[in-house]
């Protein structure tokens, strides 16, 4: 299916990208303030690939995170208000500013949380791919991960168990080529990460990331497969984070001219030059977003901190 005749998701992908993008920015600009507890690991040049899968799923599925996770609730539709206070620690946020930037989750939109361990969100997402089966639902579970996750034992692990259970996970390599300050080309001698599913007996697709509508294309027939009863799938998209690992990287170890290289294909550039929308449409598109992300960083700034008494609240499930 071409975006061209679906406008309306066209718009709302763009408008996803363009969210995240600016979300982004300015988490950065709280964390050079000195204003965001922790490191900002930012989503930006990734886009394409947490709003293409998103768009693939419905509602009542369940998706699992990263510690690089802003951008896969925001293309869930966590709001963005409740986003920024929790990065900023502040009472208003998802998880009342215990949870800060690496372990937001919202339930009620079917994020499992996003999760500081590399690897960490893996086994939890199979998890509930195994209680969806149990359940006798047709739920169907994403997996967000990075390139350097993919060489974790929870990785194997997991998939194994889901592919010899025909479990209904789709797992999303998230290639950024890079795993900290490592390149995934010095640590793997197979560089297509998705081919790696032909040991377990599923079916595997290396994608360019940037590219919104393939990610799409390419994750929903993943998950009808899943939805179907025929087991996971291994979606690897090949894209490429345009900031450092976190706020304090300035990604001196990239080779020159790589990062102008991937800019050139920037996921919203992309989207533009595709001609999916009309310039006017954009850039109405663009105007309100803006004023969203303004009032998201005036609600966090100007929203309090937890009080003390709060501290040994919220540690155990009280049921």
């Amino acid at each position: 299916m071409s975006l061209r005749d679906d406008p309306k998701l066209a718009a709302s992908m763009y408008a996803s990208m363009y969210r995240i993008r600016r979300f982004e920015e300015e988490v950065f600009e709280f964390y050079k303030r000195g204003l965001m507890p922790g490191l900002a690991h930012l989503y930006i040049g990734e886009e394409a690939v947490a709003v293409g899968a998103c768009a693939a799923i419905r509602a009542d599925d369940y998706v699992g995170s990263t510690h690089r996770g802003h951008g896969h609730l925001l293309a869930r539709g966590a709001d963005s208000r409740r986003m920024m206070a929790e990065i900023l620690g502040k009472e208003t946020g998802y998880c009342r500013g215990k949870g800060g930037s690496m372990h937001i989750m919202d339930m009620n939109l079917g994020i499992l949380g996003a999760n500081g361990i590399v690897g960490g969100g893996i086994p939890i997402a199979t998890g509930a791919g195994y209680s969806c089966k149990y359940r006798g639902t047709d739920q169907v579970v994403l997996c967000f991960f990075g390139d350097g996750a993919a060489n974790e034992g929870t990785f194997h692990e997991s998939i194994n168990m889901a592919a010899a259970w025909d479990l209904p996970v789709v797992y999303i390599i998230e290639n950024n080529h890079y795993g900290i300050t490592v390149s995934v080309d010095r640590v793997t001698k197979e560089h297509d990460l998705a081919k790696r599913a032909l040991g377990y007996g599923i079916d595997g697709y290396t994608v360019d990331g940037n590219d919104v509508e393939t990610v799409y294309d390419t994750v929903a027939k993943a998950v009808a497969k899943a939805r179907a009863g025929g087991g996971p799938s291994i979606v690897e998209c090949k894209t490429y984070r345009q900031h450092g690992h976190n706020g304090g990287d300035n990604g001196a170890y990239r080779p020159e001219g790589e990062l102008d290289a991937w800019k050139q294909r920037d996921p919203l550039k992309l989207f533009r030059e595709a001609g999916y929308l009309p310039e006017e449409k954009l850039r109405e598109i663009e105007e309100s977003v803006e004023a969203e992300i303004r009032d998201a960083c005036r609600f966090a700034e100007e929203s309090p901190y937890p009080d003390a008494s709060e501290l040994m609240q919220g540690i155990f499930y009280e049921g």
